[in-house]
């Protein structure tokens, strides 16, 4: 199945001599491909860099040897800069020139940090872990390859504490629904989402609802997190365990805080977008805050807008009339969501309506949309590319035609 790979690289990159390299027999069964998005001028991605090449060379003189290959896709912008940095690498990377791959590549995997490392199947493309550089840093000598998914059950697999010293089996867990909560006191998102997260979860506990948060410190010191955990009436994975610690953000790929990541009751993931769904649900109608297909635009979910391409329908209207808006676009959102679901993918695009208030105008400012509406768009902020459809009347074909057009690259963005 090499063809879906040579979609996504090209027929061919370049190895650190500017010589051709064939990408499709990457994409042959049992290899696992690591894509590196990094650039030159970045000091941390000049500190990976040396221990991915340390790793890559241990594991090139291993029983896997021929099993792995990374791939450099890189942000710069000048020739000789990348010819440096390149000229360090002994794994093949996409040419240059190749810009416009370079892009979609970067908005396809929602990178929004440097270095990011992304393990993936050759034959497949689906991704075995968007933690890379956590994966090279507990198992330097590759020891534990292909690093498949494990279950919830074994990634946790331990004993957990109260602050008042208590300790928990993580077996207890098992019929309870959960909120993973990576956090730390030195982060002031962290705290505010604490504060309220408290009152929630005191709430929903109250409501005799079978519920735990397990918090994972990313604390930079153990009396940090003892005096940020003695705020929390919940457990936390113990800090000296800093093993199983890293191996659940890695699980998760993890790339920022605040994130709360809720899971069903047989552990599986419910939504990665914990933060969001609390704060827009105070009373907690909603738990467990299964995922809608089609979002309102408030100063809460606008967050989400960040995470990667959102179809964002605009329509001239009040708070309470946005439900026609929400069922005009509804079809395609979750025709959408199930298709990846079943493909055990994120989905490409989350979908949004927005009506008349401060943040639609604050978006619609920094994105330099006309003021028309109805106004539908895509907008993918990491890539500050914007896709507008302006129409007199919008339908529910008209959406999924803008849709597929979009996800099969069709449409020419325009610069936010």
């Amino acid at each position: 199945m090499a063809g879906p790979l040579c979609e996504l690289l090209g027929e061919r990159l370049t190895d650190r001599h500017q010589a051709e390299v064939e990408s499709s027999p990457l994409g042959s069964d049992g290899r696992l491909l690591a894509l590196y998005f990094g650039c030159s001028w970045s000091a941390p991605c000049q500190q990976f860099n040396a221990a991915l090449a340390d790793f890559y060379g241990r594991f090139k003189q291993g029983e896997h040897a021929d099993k792995l290959e990374v791939v450099f896709v890189s942000s710069d912008e000048e020739l000789q800069p990348w010819q440096d940095f390149v000229g360090q690498m002994p794994w093949p990377v996409l040419p240059f020139q190749e810009k416009e791959r370079k892009t979609k590549l970067w908005s396809k995997f929602k990178v929004t940090n440097i270095p990011t490392l992304i393990f993936m199947e050759g034959s497949s493309g689906r991704i075995v872990s968007r933690d890379g550089q956590l994966i090279i840093r507990d198992d330097p000598l590759g020891s534990e390859f292909p690093w498949g998914p494990k279950s919830f059950g074994e990634v946790m697999a331990g004993s957990l504490v109260k602050h008042s010293g208590q300790t928990v089996n993580s077996a207890d867990l098992s019929g309870s629904y959960l909120g993973i909560y990576f956090s730390a006191h030195w982060c002031p998102p962290c705290r505010s989402l604490t504060r309220v997260l408290v009152e929630i979860y005191r709430k929903i506990k109250e409501s005799g609802q079978k519920f735990e948060i397990v918090f994972v410190s990313a604390d930079r010191s153990e009396d940090s997190y003892k005096q940020y955990f003695s705020e929390m009436p919940w457990i936390a994975v113990p800090y000296t365990d800093e093993a199983r610690r890293s191996r659940l953000n890695r699980h998760y790929g993890i790339q920022g805080i605040p994130t709360l990541i809720i899971l069903d009751q047989e552990g599986r993931i419910i939504t990665r977008q914990g933060r969001a769904a609390v704060l827009n649900d105070m009373d907690c109608k909603d738990f467990p805050w299964h995922p809608k297909p089609v979002l309102e635009l408030t100063e809460s979910t606008a967050m989400q807008l960040n995470e990667g391409p959102c179809l964002v329908l605009f329509v001239d209207s009040e708070e309470e009339e946005l439900e026609p808006a929400k069922q005009l676009i509804h079809p395609i959102a979750e025709k959408i969501l199930s298709e990846h679901k079943a493909k055990e993918e994120d989905a490409p695009l989350l979908f949004f309506v927005a009506g008349e208030d401060d943040m639609t105008e604050s978006l619609r400012d920094f994105t330099n949309l006309p003021e028309s509406a109805p106004l539908l768009t895509i907008l993918d902020m990491s890539q500050r590319a914007k896709y507008v459809k302006d129409v007199e009347e919008i339908t529910p074909a008209i959406v999924e035609e803008f849709v597929r057009a979009f996800l099969k690259e069709k449409l020419k963005p325009e610069p936010i």
